[in-house]
């Protein structure tokens, strides 16, 4: 497409009847398919580099401050935990999962209680579960994979470039609205001149 554009271009360099804004056009049209193929695509894979950085970082930091504490069922809970739903799972497995009252012990030896999830099919009274928590013992989400960070940073990489490239269809859009409007801006100038004469005997002469 590219090569069909540069050549349309060296035709309309040499057409008689081939007006400049054609050509100006056709220019624009050619950067902004460049930039669509060779800047899109590397802004892309750019952001989603640096987004794999970054959530790979966050992923060893999550993984090294929250840990798996066991835990003890106290009783079912008639509610929902904030920490009932997982952000990662599938919709299947997230909607198995069944909240609970459950007591574990923090890292100070205190006694926590709270309202957690649980995908375990056994809830009642004292049944041993696992909950995540944080180093005070308080309850956390259980911390991102690195195929989740993985899967974020190409998503992040696949909207950066189509956002790039559909704001670069935008600046050609609106770059050629502008130049057509001067276009015909000197045309009605144009013919704001000659209008008067348009059709009478001896003019011109």
């Amino acid at each position: 497409m590219t090569v069909r554009t540069v050549l349309g271009i060296r035709r309309w360099r040499r057409n008689p009847v081939c007006r400049a804004t054609d050509r100006h056009e056709a220019w624009v049209a050619l950067a902004a398919l460049l930039l669509m193929l060779l800047a899109a695509p590397l802004l892309g894979w750019k952001a989603g580099s640096l987004t794999d950085d970054a959530l790979r970082q966050a992923v060893r930091a999550q993984h090294e401050q929250r840990r798996l504490t066991a835990a003890v069922v106290v009783r079912a809970a008639p509610g929902t935990s904030r920490f009932a739903r997982d952000p990662e799972a599938a919709v299947a497995e997230d909607s198995m999962r069944r909240s609970v009252v459950a007591d574990w012990l923090a890292p100070d030896g205190t006694t926590r209680t709270g309202t957690v999830s649980t995908a375990s099919t056994e809830t009642a009274p004292g049944t041993p579960i696992e909950v995540w928590t944080d180093a005070r013992g308080n309850l956390v989400m259980r911390p991102m994979d690195l195929s989740s960070a993985h899967t974020h940073a190409v998503l992040a990489g696949i909207g950066a470039a189509l956002l790039a490239g559909g704001l670069t269809e935008s600046v050609r859009r609106l770059v050629v609205w502008r130049m057509m409007q001067r276009r015909y801006a000197r045309l009605d100038r144009a013919w704001a001149e000659v209008g008067p004469d348009w059709g009478r005997t001896g003019t011109g002469s």
